[in-house]
């Protein structure tokens, strides 16, 4: 049996590579102050605009991998890429654990951890200062707007770390997902990068199977159950205003791993 959820917490407390701050201490920072919250871990503290000086010590760019959940894509993508630094970030810090472990016992030197709520993600990063974001295997959200990666509400936030048309990579086994992101990317007239609806059977991988070929946890007991995996990336440009798709959309007709049963509802609204 694995270590408890609170002797992980405690680890987390100590590791050099982790930062926590909820969602609720954010806010209770900002009552106080007019800068950006203040990140303290077990051997210094950051805020935003301070992730390449302070932490990675480099001008690398910065990726971050949003819901990293164990952080198999955080880790993955840092062994692949050294000349990039990655940020996992999630709220379940039992999870993060494992990949914080792991980069700590790898000695990577270009990951770290931020445990926090994605609705305040923009609360730790400076304008310019991130390049990328992955998505990888979201809750679809399919009864909340507001509360789905993809929609205006979050594409808002990004844009404000990003660089200007700055890259957003979405892997989800959801159809859902899939089909309401790429129609808002469209009503938007976003620039689409790359879409497919079955990766593996598609010719993405034949151009960037380095990065498509790392596999989640969850991502492999998807394709065990004979479900396509499905993968959109786009640029975000800072100007213009996003505009929320109306389009009702089918929902999936499976319940997620660990997901609440899916509505009895046949469309989005």
């Amino acid at each position: 049996m694995g270590k408890n959820k609170l002797s992980k917490f405690a680890d987390m407390e100590t590791f050099a590579n982790v930062f926590q701050m909820t969602a609720s201490q954010v806010r209770a920072q900002e009552q106080t102050a007019d800068t950006y919250p203040l990140l303290k871990n077990a051997t210094q503290q950051l805020k935003a605009g301070e992730w390449h000086q302070h932490y990675f010590k480099n001008n690398n760019p910065i990726v971050l991998e949003l819901g990293c959940g164990r952080g198999e894509y955080t880790i993955g993508l840092a062994k692949a890429f050294p000349n990039k630094n990655f940020i996992g970030v999630d709220i379940k810090g039992s999870r993060m654990w494992t990949g914080a472990k792991e980069a700590l016992e790898s000695e990577l030197t270009n990951v770290a951890f931020l445990r926090t709520n994605i609705e305040v993600i923009d609360s730790f990063f400076a304008s310019d200062e991130a390049a990328e974001i992955w998505l990888t295997f979201s809750d679809p959200q399919m009864k909340s707007k507001t509360k789905r990666l993809t929609s205006t509400f979050f594409l808002n936030r990004y844009r404000r770390m990003l660089l200007d048309n700055g890259l957003i990579h979405v892997k989800t086994d959801s159809n859902f997902l899939y089909t309401y992101t790429k129609t808002l990317l469209e009503e938007n007239h976003l620039p689409i990068e790359a879409d497919t609806n079955d990766l593996y059977h598609s010719d993405c991988l034949k151009k960037d199977d380095k990065i498509l070929s790392i596999k989640t946890y969850y991502e492999q007991q998807w394709i065990a159950r004979g479900i396509n995996i499905k993968y959109l990336s786009f640029k975000l440009p800072k100007a213009g205003t996003l505009i929320e798709t109306e389009i009702e959309i089918p929902l999936d007709d499976y319940r997620s791993f660990k997901r609440t049963k899916r509505s009895s509802l046949e469309t989005s609204k």
